[in-house]
């Protein structure tokens, strides 16, 4: 008898779901905010691959440092 030791019957993808929307939404929010406001240290396209790229500490790094806050 031979079990099934693949890997995708050993990802809990229900739980990985949730995790990856909120990254998606996340990064969007980014792009958004960044579309919308000034920036510092950076060109506004450098910034989005940074959000893009590194989810989600490029988004949390933009968010800290890179945007003019009001």
């Amino acid at each position: 008898m031979t079990t099934d030791t693949s890997p995708t019957q050993s990802v809990p993808w229900a739980a990985l779901a949730p995790i990856a929307v909120l990254a998606v939404a996340f990064a969007a929010y980014c792009l958004f905010d960044l579309s919308r406001s000034e920036v510092r240290y950076l060109p506004k396209w450098a910034w989005a691959v940074v959000c893009v790229v590194s989810i989600p500490v490029g988004g949390i790094v933009y968010l800290l440092v890179g945007r003019v806050h009001r």
